[in-house]
């Protein structure tokens, strides 16, 4: 691999080849342990939860999927245009619980994504901090496929396919060898349209289930889009201009793949067609509502899942005037850069540290959600 491609500009960050298991006994190496990931390692065992142990969690709650909305309606993008006016109140219900359905199915493939991701880091990189931070990351993305399998199992059965765009993506993160790729892919990209995500439906679900899962989640994923941030803080700044242009312009094209899919009418054809509708006249009532106007209103909410994306993208350093205007017709980008580097999941997660410590008795602090990455480095 050439400089260029690794773009390794802390030692931290150093890799090796997937399949080189020998540099990983290099003598040299156990001794050279960076400090940068120890504060979110040692703080594991305060957001430790079992989806297995119904003290944590209990999936036996039961809910009505043809009779209670699992969000509200006005959450539905499709019952803001025409698609209301030919529905009636079942059909609606059996709607917005489908396309939660559909939503929980997609992020159950992105925990997939997310563990297999976490595991191949372990693989490559160098620093043992590094690599055991990694190691802990894979052992809470598995807990997180647990947890969403199981709600999936609970409300539905069996779980949606994963979705042609997000699968693509994950597959290209999870397989590269290149560790900016997967650190902005997952733990920026990924893990920022999660946190949006799972914000919105925790505060906005009408199933208590599903609420408390968001939160045990979240509790886990503040610390892991943490991990991204200390990367972004010691290498985007020292990056040549080449270098870092390459990387703003991946993420770009990502984000903008992923907000033009957003909706997809065309992946959710058989929700459609078991209440009579089609999706291509789906779309195009999607189409004709959602003006920019429109669009940019719904992007104002904090928990919107583009605005948290955008947001960590920003304060990573990853969008400069050469790509702002491409995300200012979505968000307001001057309030974006004026917030602090806090993000909408932190205040919900340290929340659930608290609720986990109270279940098992620990009792560490949770300062690490107020550093920055570069303290956080120290």
């Amino acid at each position: 691999m050439s400089t260029n491609q690794k773009m390794t500009m802390d030692a931290a960050y150093e890799a090796v080849a997937p399949d080189d298991f020998p540099a990983m006994m290099d003598v040299d190496r156990y001794g050279n342990r960076s400090t940068a990931f120890d504060k979110i390692i040692s703080a594991t065992h305060d957001h430790f939860w079992d989806p297995l142990d119904d003290k944590y969690i209990d999936y036996t709650q039961p809910w009505d999927l043809d009779n209670e909305l699992l969000m509200p309606a006005d959450f539905n993008m499709e019952l803001k245009t025409a698609v209301s006016d030919k529905l009636d109140e079942k059909q609606k219900i059996y709607l917005v619980n489908e396309s939660v359905r559909w939503t929980m199915s997609s992020i159950l493939h992105g925990e997939q994504g997310a563990l297999a991701l976490s595991a191949s880091l372990c693989h490559i990189l160098k620093d043992p901090g590094a690599q055991e931070y990694a190691a802990n990351q894979t052992r809470e993305e598995a807990r997180h496929v647990t947890g969403f399998a199981r709600y999936v199992q609970a409300r539905w059965g069996k779980p949606k396919p994963c979705g042609v765009v997000l699968e693509k993506l994950l597959c290209e993160i999870v397989a590269t060898p290149l560790v900016w790729k997967k650190l902005v892919g997952m733990q920026m990209i990924v893990e920022g349209l999660a946190m949006g995500t799972f914000a919105t439906f925790y505060a906005k679900t009408n199933d208590p289930l599903m609420r408390r899962l968001m939160q045990l989640v979240m509790t886990d994923e503040a610390f892991h889009h943490k991990f991204g941030k200390i990367w972004a803080d010691r290498t985007v700044p020292n990056l040549p201009a080449a270098e870092r242009d390459l990387i703003e312009d991946w993420a770009l094209e990502v984000f903008m793949t992923l907000m033009r899919n957003s909706t997809g009418p065309e992946q959710k054809k058989e929700i459609y067609e078991k209440i009579g509708l089609d999706w291509r006249w789906v779309q195009g009532a999607l189409a004709e509502a959602l003006t920019d106007k429109n669009m940019r209103r719904e992007l104002q909410e904090s928990t919107n899942v583009f605005r948290v994306l955008i947001k960590t993208l920003v304060k990573a350093g990853i969008v400069t005037s050469r790509t702002a205007p491409m995300y200012a017709a979505y968000v307001d980008m001057a309030e974006l850069y004026g917030e602090g580097d806090r993000m909408v999941g932190d205040d919900i997660a340290e929340e659930g540290i608290k609720y986990l410590q109270q279940i098992n008795g620990a009792g560490g602090s949770n300062a690490v959600f107020a550093l920055t990455g570069a303290t956080a480095a120290e």
